[in-house]
């Protein structure tokens, strides 16, 4: 987990870096490791990080490349970053870090937003474009990482955080009122685009938005879930699913402990938690580490369940 945060103006005045800083770095728990700035023009980026792919300053960010034109800051996981790594390798390009930073901004400059659909992770990331001036934001599938904006004809202005975001000041504290209805009626869950603040917006998720320096904005969904079987899938049996449904989850719980630290999983004791400690068990020889949490009120307490997955793979 990292934070990012960053400013465009609309009006030809430089970024307000002051701003920016001051919502980076109510982000610092999203990313105590490090932090760095960006400012060029009408843009300033700000990054808190969290050391997780690459550990060294390689990967530090908002990460510049000249060459390219491009600046990034990001927030989330490329699980697949080797294998896109060693495509842009066959087109040309060369690596100066260990991580999936890298990877993301060299994508966008082979690929564009056709680099999106190719992406196996979690993430919310905006990219500067140097030479034609303009900003591209875009939240992964599901919208497992945040990214909230505020908009006025001067400035644009980003942040994981809305308590962060709210830093930078000149936002009204006004209330949203159907924002509100939902987070009342929906357990506590605002859809996007809406926050519970008027003056404040979250990107949708498997959505890219590109905003130019003059203030033009387009917008697209470029991920949707598709339901209903394909037409190879139409004639599977239930064992046929479990087995493919079995593979895949296997897959996932491989593919994303692909990390330079250690990786553990927060066992509730449910059967979600206790599959992925079973998985990750057969597939590292090693200890699974586990966190648990249990609650005095027999209600809610899972603590008999967790111990016992716990005891039975030895975490």
């Amino acid at each position: 987990m990292c934070g990012l945060a960053g400013e465009l103006r609309f009006d030809n005045q430089p970024a307000d870096l002051a701003a920016v800083e001051r919502i980076t770095h109510h982000l610092a728990p999203r990313g105590p490791d490090a932090w760095g700035f960006h400012s060029q023009g009408p843009i300033a980026l700000g990054h808190r990080r969290l050391k997780i792919m690459d550990l060294s300053d390689g990967s530090a960010q908002p990460m510049i490349d000249s060459h390219l034109g491009l600046s990034l800051a990001f927030n989330g996981a490329i699980y697949n970053f080797p294998e896109l790594r060693a495509e842009l390798e066959s087109l040309g390009y060369q690596f100066h870090s260990g991580g999936d930073t890298e990877v993301l901004l060299k994508g966008y400059h082979a690929w564009g937003a056709d680099m999106l659909p190719k992406l196996n992770g979690m993430f919310a990331f905006a990219i500067w474009e140097r030479d034609n001036k303009s900003l591209f934001i875009a939240r992964d599938r599901l919208g497992v990482k945040p990214l909230y904006l505020s908009r006025t004809d001067k400035r644009l202005r980003f942040a994981s955080a809305l308590p962060a975001l709210l830093k930078g000041g000149d936002i009204s504290p006004m209330l949203d009122p159907v924002a509100l209805n939902h987070y009342l009626n929906f357990h506590a869950v605002v859809p996007a685009p809406r926050t519970l603040l008027a003056g404040v917006e979250k990107i949708p998720p498997a959505t890219w938005m590109r905003v130019s320096a003059e203030g033009k904005i387009e917008q697209k969904v470029w991920w949707t879930l598709p339901y209903g079987p394909h037409a190879d899938e139409a004639n599977l049996t239930l064992e046929d699913w479990r087995d493919r449904v079995l593979d895949s989850t296997r897959e996932a719980v491989a593919i994303r402990q692909r990390a330079a630290v250690d990786v553990g999983v927060l066992l509730s004791g449910g059967v979600d938690s206790s599959a992925v400690v079973a998985m990750m068990a057969q597939q590292n020889p090693e200890t699974v580490t586990t966190c648990s949490i249990g609650f005095n009120d027999p209600d809610f307490d899972e603590s008999t369940f967790a111990n016992q997955v716990a005891q039975r793979y030895t975490t």
